[in-house]
């Protein structure tokens, strides 16, 4: 395995990445709140962390890649309660549309996406675990909150002082609390709004219990790495180590905590909220997955990236289609030939400088996935390479593998290079997949109007469903 380093926001250095069992890598990045469409901003923390599960695979690496969905959520409510429709159905309807985005931009690293509702078991033991060590208490509504003062290591992820806080930035005004700085575990029920039972009463989770739930269970109560947005390190994965530690006494919950950069637009984070977004589908269909995944790769992961309509994203059009010409131009000979030919070979510098780039971007990458860097190196190659394209019909098929070499390491690590049709069959397959599980998630809850909903849309798009007792199956009966 490749010796990797990594910018560790916890211990504020670079640190050589060793996990506790390895080759395995356990990996959880926060996820979608999907309570309305997808913005740019919320893409690049998926391709980003994307290629540090690629990256870490291709070293030898077995990374597990836990990815959670909010479903349950105050701004999904509140949306939801905006549109007078159910919430979970809203979810399920952008998570949808979320996953085919993904699967466009080549977002394929995640092997688990749980929803916080399916882990509500999960959540009430870790908060009963909380409330058993002294660290929580019960609010006369039902409500259940965590004492910040009881841990004191709350902090140390942000810099953030206990004494320093006050309300804003998602911490609750609430006069049941002990004090403003404690965050709610377990909301006590609303009318009108989802709810299960628990030991102190009816309710909905918090904000912050669903994730450390969910890894305790998928990952244990340790592992390796925590990723997402710079703007979720404060409150929320504060909250989290606080939750952890003190629920199982184990430290530290993550040994590498990583923290990408946001977009922003007029100098503010790209925020629904603020109104300054471009949508993530609109972003595709004008510019293709590839444009956008090399704008976000154009820059360090840790970088913030300042978005202009009219500007950033034709800049990275322009960008991306010097770099990728020479790769369509070697490809291109493979098209119209057969796999082997003979022709001329390359001078040996040639061969041994193609070599010796392809271990070098794997060393690049390897000191914190310095993405520009490796974009830069293989822009340069890139020259090199013009000098042959006159010559390609010459040139033998391993003198035309080994000019190609640094542009497949590429597209295996980076993603860029894909020759994926937008409205292809995998595509197809990724949407119906989604699709059938929303369905079954409805039926689980009891919606069958919303299955219905969906089992219709499908059909009338030439997509048939089938169950029986192992599960859905579907079949494309026409097309529209």
């Amino acid at each position: 395995m490749r010796r990797v380093t990594i910018y560790d926001t916890l211990s504020r250095e670079s640190r050589l990445f060793v996990p506790r069992f390895p080759p395995r890598v356990g990996m959880f990045v926060c996820g979608l709140t999907p309570y309305d469409e997808a913005h740019i901003g919320h893409a690049r923390v998926a391709v980003v962390f994307d290629i540090v599960a690629r990256a870490l695979a291709r070293w030898g690496y077995r990374v597990l890649y836990v990815q959670n969905v909010t479903n349950i959520d105050d701004k999904l409510l509140g949306r939801a309660g905006q549109l007078g429709v159910d919430p979970f159905s809203l979810s399920d309807r952008h998570f949808a549309q979320w996953r085919e985005a993904m699967e466009r931009l080549g977002v394929r690293s995640v092997q688990y996406y749980p929803h916080a509702t399916d882990y509500v078991p999960e959540i009430l033991e870790q908060i009963g675990q909380l409330v058993d060590r002294g660290f929580a208490y019960r609010t006369d509504d039902g409500s259940v909150y965590y004492e910040v003062a009881k841990f004191p290591g709350y902090g140390k992820l942000s810099g953030q002082k206990v004494e320093a806080l006050r309300p804003g930035a998602r911490l609750e005004i609430d006069h049941h609390k002990h004090a403003p700085e404690d965050f709610v575990l377990w909301k006590a029920a609303t009318p009108g709004e989802p709810s299960w039972e628990s030991p102190w009463g009816p309710g909905r989770p918090g904000w912050h219990i669903e994730d450390t739930a969910i890894t305790a269970r998928l990952l244990g109560p340790r592992y390796d790495l925590h990723g997402g947005g710079l703007d979720l390190k404060f409150p929320h994965h504060e909250a989290e180590i606080a939750q952890a530690e003190a629920a199982t006494g184990l430290a530290p919950l993550v040994n590498f905590w990583m923290h990408a950069g946001l977009v922003s637009m007029g100098g503010e984070k790209m925020s629904k909220s603020l109104g300054n977004v471009y949508s993530l589908t609109q972003a595709l269909d004008e510019f293709g997955p590839m444009v956008l995944r090399f704008y976000y790769l154009n820059a360090h992961y840790r970088s913030p990236l300042e978005f202009t309509r009219g500007e950033s994203l034709e800049a990275a059009r322009e960008a991306y289609a010097r770099l990728s010409l020479p790769y369509r131009r070697l490809r291109s000979q493979w098209d119209q030939e057969a796999p082997e030919r003979v022709g001329e070979d390359l001078p040996e510098e040639l061969a041994s400088a193609s070599a010796d780039l392809v271990d070098h971007l794997d060393e690049t990458l390897a000191n914190d996935f310095q993405t520009r860097e490796v974009i830069a190196q293989l822009f340069v190659w890139g020259h090199r390479v013009a000098e042959w394209l006159p010559k390609l019909d010459r040139l033998s098929s391993g003198a035309l593998s080994t000019l190609a070499a640094p542009y497949r390491w590429v597209e295996e690590t980076l993603g860029l290079f894909e020759e994926v049709e937008q409205s292809g069959s995998s595509d197809l397959a990724a949407a119906v997949g989604v699709a059938i599980e929303a369905r079954t998630r409805a039926r689980t809850r009891g919606d069958f109007a919303e299955a219905d909903r969906i089992r219709d849309a499908l059909r009338a798009a030439g997509i048939e469903l089938e169950d029986d007792a192992t599960g859905t199956r579907w079949e494309r009966t026409g097309s529209k």
